[in-house]
């Protein structure tokens, strides 16, 4: 019997569009040796509409390419990519692709603190200034200039974005203008001094708010790192190097994007009209915002953003997240206790009035480093109560799930307006559970 290849290729074309069979990158996802997805409770079916809806993004050009990635009880039961990873060159995404994850270094630098604070190093309620001098004897920003902050600012209010330091390029009032002046780092563009010398630079402006009475994100992440640095003895880089990323096999994840893995380093991209173009190199955003999509990732450097500094795949970021949802422990290396890692994603903020936290929407609250949901009704999503992750200004998002044993992790980069991607993924993920 004779095959019409071109027909079969059209029916199976067709079948894809319709939802009857998977998209190729999905059966990919269920080759052998790898885990099937009924296995562990989800639907390859369901899991096909979530690519679908992803591939929609990339052929509105709302973003150029991105890559997802689904575990569940301790497998990885999908990864998929869509577009491109350079629009301009051509070069097909594909979950290899480096990505800046910016924020979403935020959550690495708590578990690295906390890692700390488990072998007696401090307490979280340690004032900041046993390790930054510095940050003795703050001043808080008011109506006639400033006044005396009226307790010391703790490392859990570092943790929890309480400690009243803020984000120059979110702030245009007199903090965010002195620390522009003073020339403070907001770790997204290049600086040539060393971390402590920046965050000296930062200790020296005045506080937005008194420490522990609001919400402000923030530089905090930064200054956290440094505190590794005391603590530990060791270079901040040095130290996730040793202790978290070289332990949990994230080799592709670094503050430096060395010269032989360049070529999987994605363009990062902002939209203009209905379409998108590539970020300069510097480009300023709003009069405050200064990025720098590739300098800032060369070597050598001095400056590490614990904040806002890492780069990541998919993968890797995958393997730091399934060591959250393993309460602490991935292959049999243990990066903190249960317990640890149930104190960081618990609310913080749940004594602030509704709405104090700014970033996150309705029915969420703020742990260690990573949002949680306290309320889902009122956050309007599928997912559960207690979940808990984290964003990145390019775009990249995850979340935890402890009830479901389930995590996600969303690789794009654009700028500004990815919300409807980062929340259909999450949607579109949950309705692939089935049991």
């Amino acid at each position: 019997m004779r095959i019409n290849r071109p027909l079969v290729s059209l029916a199976i074309a067709l079948a894809t569009a319709l939802g009857l069979v998977a998209a190729p990158d999905a059966q990919r996802a269920t080759a052998p040796g790898r885990p099937v997805p009924e296995s562990v409770g989800v639907s390859t079916e369901r899991l096909a509409r979530m690519h679908a809806a992803m591939q929609q993004f990339v052929d509105h050009k709302e973003v150029s390419g991105l890559v997802t990635l689904v575990e569940r009880g301790g497998r990885v039961v999908d990864v998929y990519s869509a577009g491109e990873q350079d629009i301009e060159r051509h070069v097909k995404m594909s979950d290899a692709a480096i990505f800046r994850i910016a924020s979403m270094s935020k959550p690495i630098t708590a578990v690295a603190i906390l890692m700390l604070h488990e072998e007696g190093k401090f307490l979280l309620t340690d004032p900041v200034s046993r390790f930054i001098p510095g940050f003795r004897d703050m001043k808080v920003i008011a109506t006639d200039g400033t006044t005396a902050a009226r307790r010391p600012m703790t490392i859990r209010d570092l943790l929890t974005h309480r400690s009243g330091i803020a984000y120059g390029f979110l702030d245009r009032g007199p903090v965010g203008n002195a620390y522009r002046s003073a020339g403070v780092p907001d770790g997204l563009s290049t600086y040539d001094g060393t971390l402590a010398e920046a965050i000296d630079k930062l200790a020296a402006q005045p506080l937005l708010s008194q420490p522990g009475a609001e919400w402000h994100y923030s530089l905090a992440f930064d200054v956290l790192g440094r505190v590794v640095e005391v603590a530990s003895g060791k270079p901040f880089d040095q130290f996730l190097q040793e202790r978290l990323l070289g332990p949990l096999r994230m080799t592709d994840t670094s503050f430096v994007v060395t010269d032989a893995k360049w070529p999987r380093f994605a363009t990062a991209y902002v939209r203009e009209g209905n379409d998108l173009r590539p970020i300069k190199d510097p480009e300023t955003f709003n009069g405050t915002l200064t990025y720098s999509p590739w300098a800032m990732y060369k070597g050598p450097k001095r400056h590490f953003s614990g904040g806002a500094g890492l780069t990541s795949t998919a993968r890797d970021y995958a393997r730091f997240t399934q060591m959250l949802v393993n309460g602490g422990e991935l292959d049999g290396i243990r990066i903190l206790s249960p317990k640890t890692v149930e104190l960081m994603s618990t609310s913080h903020t749940s004594d602030l009035p509704p709405g104090a936290v700014s970033i996150g929407g309705p029915g969420n609250s703020f742990g260690l480093g990573v949002r949680v949901v306290t309320d889902l009704g009122a956050s309007q999503t599928l997912g559960s109560v207690g979940m808990y992750g984290w964003t990145g200004i390019y775009g990249t998002s995850f979340w935890v799930d402890p009830k479901e044993k389930l995590s996600g992790v969303l690789m794009i980069q654009r700028n500004g307006g990815v919300a409807p991607v980062q929340n259909t993924f999450q949607t579109m993920t949950y309705q692939a559970i089935v049991r």
